[in-house]
């Protein structure tokens, strides 16, 4: 067995004797190493961080503070893109994370890229993040959700059950993605989506009223809803004409969002594509699978 060499204090440490902790890795201190945890060379681990059993640090990886890492979870394992040719990448993961059995985070592509996760974010069992990925802070991804390399998950986010998410998809803030979703393209912060191929079906007014959003700014994403996905104008000319009137932070997010600029292009509402859902939002989202 290996031991950590003298970055730490013996006296610190709770590491299992089946544990295998290279000499050069960075444990913090009241850090507890489980049964059976493998820990590489350039492994970083935060003081409190919890490893229990079975768990595998690879990589130029960087754990945060009071993370709680399950069995069987893999972090900071190798790209699987087929351009990955061995290259130093790294995986940043914050503090005060759940992250559940055999999730799965992969570090990024090219030399010097990142995959980051954010703080008191629940990743919850099977999940895969995959190379060169940001997930923000209290981002929920439930069972068996997948993101495909270089997604963005705005903080506040929640997936919901076995939700495919394509490459270079992002997923906006405070966005609530409805279980067993197939999302192709982004999802604007604040929305509710869901289905296969998704579609935006309204506000996730519930997420923002635990977020205590104002009453003002509900009002005007509601409008902003209504203007982007229930009238006949382009998109350009509703975000145009949206953004010379919005005036709340969250109504100037939207926007913004929008006017980044896509790769993949905007999740669209099911009324323009003739799917004859209701324009108006839901009143609850859906509940997690």
């Amino acid at each position: 067995m290996s031991t950590p060499g003298d970055n730490v204090s013996i006296h610190t440490l709770n590491i299992h004797p089946t544990a295998v902790v290279h000499p050069e890795a960075k444990i913090g201190r009241d850090v507890e190493i489980g049964p059976y945890c493998l820990v590489g060379r350039h492994a970083s681990i935060g003081d409190g961080t919890k490893l229990l059993a079975h768990v595998v640090v690879q990589g130029h990886t960087t754990i945060g503070q009071e993370n709680v890492i399950y069995p069987f979870a893999v972090v900071g394992g190798t790209s699987q893109d087929k351009k990955f040719r061995g290259e130093v990448s790294f995986v940043n993961v914050g503090d005060r994370n759940q992250i559940r059995e055999y999730v799965t985070i992969h570090r990024g592509t090219d030399a010097g890229t990142s995959t980051t996760i954010g703080s008191d974010c629940h990743l919850l069992a099977y999940v895969h993040i995959a190379h060169d990925c940001h997930v923000g802070d209290r981002v929920i991804m439930s069972n068996l959700t997948q993101l495909a390399g270089h997604c963005t998950v705005g903080e506040g986010a929640n997936i919901s059950g076995m939700v495919g998410v394509h490459q270079f998809v992002r997923i906006g803030r405070l966005a609530f993605i409805g279980g067993r979703s197939k999302i192709l393209k982004d999802c604007p912060p604040f929305m509710l989506v869901e289905g296969n191929p998704a579609w935006v079906r309204g506000l996730n007014r519930v997420g923002l009223k635990r977020q205590g959003v104002s009453p003002q700014a509900l009002s005007e994403l509601k409008e902003a809803y209504r203007t982007i996905y229930a009238g006949d104008e382009t998109l350009s000319s509703a975000i145009e004409r949206l953004r010379a009137h919005v005036t709340t932070d969250e109504g100037k997010e939207l926007v913004a969002f929008f006017q980044n600029g896509s790769q993949r292009g905007f999740t669209t509402q099911a009324t323009r594509r003739g799917r004859g859902a209701p324009a108006s939002e839901p009143e609850e989202e859906p509940a997690l699978d």
